[in-house]
């Protein structure tokens, strides 16, 4: 049975190359602090690339709650060393679409994100699995990777979603659709595809997308935008942001806990924003894998 109660001490771990993560650093250890939450040590990384063995060192240490400050790619990557663990995993969303703490029910200010560690309550949840690495929300196929690949840095972080959102528009016009394969052997199904979303929650790049998908769901759920023509995934997305009924006819969906995914030709898949794998690849739910701080709901 999992605790009632959030733990009262933490390690605060920062990006601070996230967008907002080198201005919130202070505040967020005032704010922390102010409300109750003990810090035994505090970090903010200037090198993305240490973040892993820092929270890695902190699990190791014991620390009864890792905090990490960061976008989605950062959060994805602290996840793993959090797997089985007793460390309760704690974030607050300083990215650019913040797809993982929205799935979660966490806001996105950082008043209410602390006020979320300091007063919320622990759930384990799943993660979802490109092979053997875990992630948090979202891994997908299409033209997020083509985002992810070329978006220049500075671009995100002086116009945020924004200059995100702009970037899209101007690489849908290199997209190309694809073959997919979802499944193996007889059960295997093939059909055109413009984008596929290996859901664990049901936002990608900040927008609700994937209605069907749970963090504590027991399963992964793979979306696929049908088609061959570009302008139906710029429908499906339209739809899916406006809440309108014909965005289910736009996507199929597959439920499973284990799934077999191929394209013609292979394609990068980025996992919470960051290119980490090619297809062909299995994704599968790692259930109930961690415990995170979420909000209090009566």
């Amino acid at each position: 049975m999992e605790p009632s109660q959030l733990p009262r001490s933490a390690v605060l771990i920062i990006n601070a190359r996230s967008r907002k993560g080198r201005a919130m650093f202070r505040e967020a250890t005032r704010k922390l602090e102010a409300a109750g939450i003990t810090l035994i040590a505090r970090h903010a990384l200037r090198d993305p690339k240490q973040l892993v063995p820092t929270v890695r060192q902190a699990v190791a240490d014991g620390a009864p709650m890792v905090i990490v400050g960061g976008g989605d790619g950062s959060l994805s990557c602290a996840v793993d060393e959090l797997v089985r663990e007793r460390s309760v995993f704690a974030l607050l969303p300083l990215g650019t679409a913040n797809s993982f703490a929205r799935s979660l029910g966490i806001p996105l200010d950082l008043d209410g994100a602390i006020d979320v560690i300091a007063n919320g309550r622990p759930r384990r949840v799943d993660l979802g699995m490109i092979d053997g690495d875990y992630y948090a929300n979202c891994a997908s196929i299409g033209i997020a990777p083509l985002i992810a690949e070329t978006v220049p840095h500075n671009l995100k972080k002086v116009a945020g979603r924004v200059g995100y959102l702009s970037w899209a528009a101007y690489q849908m016009t290199r997209f190309k659709p694809f073959r997919l394969t979802v499944g193996e052997g007889d059960s295997a199904e093939i059909m055109d595809a413009l984008e596929v979303r290996i859901a664990n929650g049901s936002f990608h790049g900040g927008s609700e997308l994937i209605d069907d998908a749970e963090v504590d769901s027991g399963e992964i759920v793979v979306q696929v935008v049908m088609g061959k023509a570009r302008h139906r995934l710029l429908w499906s997305w339209l739809a899916s942001v406006l809440r309108l009924d014909a965005r289910k006819r736009t996507t199929r969906e597959f439920h499973g806990t284990s799934l077999r995914i191929a394209t013609d030709p292979p394609l990068p898949i980025s996992i919470d924003g960051e290119v980490l794998a090619h297809t062909p690849v299995t994704a599968r739910v790692a259930e109930a894998a961690i415990v995170v701080a979420v909000p209090r709901t009566p």
